[in-house]
């Protein structure tokens, strides 16, 4: 007995200086930190301690510094007495523990894990410069360890906000998800505080851009410009869809180049070529909104227009709801672009203004004639008839430098990633490409310029159809004549400009132009 006695009291000194050697993550490193008093005192407030203190729990804490906790303070308008009377505040604490070990060299990117307050997960990233991050939160102090533990010093609190990332997540955005990990993109778009405007494309506009670069997902994630090309579709605002406007250009978080916004007439809505699908799903660090294609921040023939000053095509090309087509990056183009001052002589003739240009019914068929398929360089134009996307010609002459129909090239080659642009000196108007020649009907109108009206006198009878049009090609009058020597027009109410007459009659034509003063 006397042996089994001192037996069982040298098993409990044994089992009480165990007890005594046992560290855990709150008392041996919390608590002794100096650089985490804001930590120690808001999980002691909260009453957190003992669940820190357990010996037989496996704990990762991601511990902000008190710098942390004054940021925190700071962005909320408030001070560490208002953080701590947050009523949320145990939860925040809850959310940065794990219930296992993971060391830093465990951490692999892109990790999703469940902390103790299962409200979020906790996103990692694992740098290519070694970097480690929790959300937001970069690691600045690893591998504190305890008996029941370890401890990561971070340099940002953690709040268990539902953010844009969680929107993709959530929403089965694989692909995206996918490359915003690769891009090491987590730590920017898991910031609960910012506020953004995600164009999130689908699972199928990543396949579709694979196909027409002949590669696989792979083969973008491998992109050198990846976060360039992500961060392209974010904007730093939020933008519900009700502030979406038609030709809106803004500057995403890439500043390579900017995003252009189209809202049709029909209520539909475009970033640069691709269609929004579905809007406003919204977190609580900004809004997602869904597209069909991915956008990529190459320069485009619309960008050479917005580049070089050329505010009038840039104008009307957003009126005619082209921005979605010229922009399309994967698409070549050539466009002969018309100076501001093209379309003020084209305003003039009509006797109008740019707003008169713009509300012309053809303006988009007008600014399509503009526009070549594929790239034309000034080396590649020969004499002759090159169709545009309107489906007419227009007509190339090398003989004096460069026109095209009757307007002159004046700057060739100007280049952008999906095209080029050559500047003309006139407004091509598909209407009128074939009204140059003169004709054969002998008469004699006068005056010209006319105010009130005008008399056409035929050598011969005449007998066919008389047309006015204005520059655009618009039928202003239509008669018939019969028979007649002369003709007699009032013209009293046509507005000041430049008007065409055309005559087709005795198996002959004629067109020829007058002015309206």
């Amino acid at each position: 007995m006397k042996k089994i006695t001192i037996g069982l009291i040298a098993a409990a000194t044994a089992i009480s200086m165990n007890a005594m050697s046992q560290t855990n993550v709150f008392d041996d490193i919390i608590v002794p930190s100096a650089n985490h008093s804001t930590l120690e005192t808001a999980i002691l407030q909260e009453g957190l301690q003992g669940d820190l203190q357990n010996a037989s729990a496996t704990l990762t804490v991601f511990a902000p510094d008190n710098a942390a906790f004054d940021d925190l303070a700071a962005a909320l308008n408030t001070d560490i007495t208002g953080l701590l009377a947050l009523p949320n505040l145990s939860d925040i604490l809850l959310y940065h523990v794990l219930g296992s070990t993971v060391p830093s060299g465990n951490v692999s990117n892109g990790a999703i894990v469940t902390p103790l307050n299962v409200s979020n997960t906790l996103k990692l990233t694992a740098t290519s410069m070694s970097d480690v991050y929790v959300n937001q939160a970069m690691v600045i102090g690893a591998d504190l360890t305890a008996d029941n533990g370890v401890v990561h010093s971070v340099d940002a609190v953690l709040l268990p906000y539902e953010t844009v990332v969680d929107v993709a997540i959530d929403n089965g955005f694989t692909s995206l998800t996918t490359a915003v990990i690769t891009a090491e993109l987590l730590p920017a778009l898991t910031d609960p505080l910012a506020d953004y405007t995600v164009f999130a494309p689908t699972n199928q506009a990543f396949d579709d851009l694979a196909i027409a670069l002949n590669t696989d997902i792979n083969g973008l994630l491998a992109l050198t410009n990846l976060a360039d090309i992500l961060k392209y579709h974010v904007l730093g605002t939020n933008v519900p869809s009700s502030n979406v406007s038609n030709g809106a250009i803004v500057q995403p978080l890439s500043s390579t180049n900017t995003l252009k916004l189209t809202v049709t007439s029909m209520g539909d809505v475009f970033v640069n070529q691709a269609p929004v699908s579905a809007f406003d799903i919204t977190s609580q660090n900004g809004v997602v909104h869904v597209i069909d294609a991915v956008v990529l921040p190459k320069e485009t023939v619309v960008d050479v227009a917005i580049d070089n000053g050329f505010t009038s095509l840039t104008t009307a090309v957003v009126t005619a709801e082209l921005l979605p087509a010229l922009t399309n990056p994967l698409t070549q183009f050539t466009v002969f672009a018309p100076t501001d001052q093209a379309f003020d002589d084209l305003a003039m003739a009509l006797g109008t203004d740019l707003n008169g240009v713009l509300a012309n019914p053809e303006l988009a068929d007008i600014l399509l004639y503009h526009v070549v398929a594929g790239t034309v360089l000034s080396t590649d134009l020969t004499n002759g008839s090159v169709p545009t996307l309107n489906g007419q010609n227009i007509q190339v002459d090398l003989t004096s430098g460069v026109m095209i129909n009757q307007s002159n090239v004046t700057t060739a080659d100007v280049t952008a990633e999906n095209g080029v642009v050559h500047i003309i000196d006139a407004v091509l108007v598909p209407s009128l490409a074939g009204l140059e020649d003169e004709g054969s009907i002998d008469l004699k109108l006068y005056p010209n310029p006319a105010s009130s009206g005008f008399k056409i006198e035929f050598e011969q009878e005449f007998t066919g159809d008389f047309q006015i049009m204005d520059i655009t090609g618009k039928i202003i009058n239509h008669k018939t004549i019969n028979n007649q020597m002369t003709v007699e027009t009032d013209i009293s109410s046509l507005p000041t400009g430049e008007y065409y007459i055309t005559l087709h009659g005795n198996n002959e034509a004629k067109t020829f132009k007058f002015s309206k003063i």
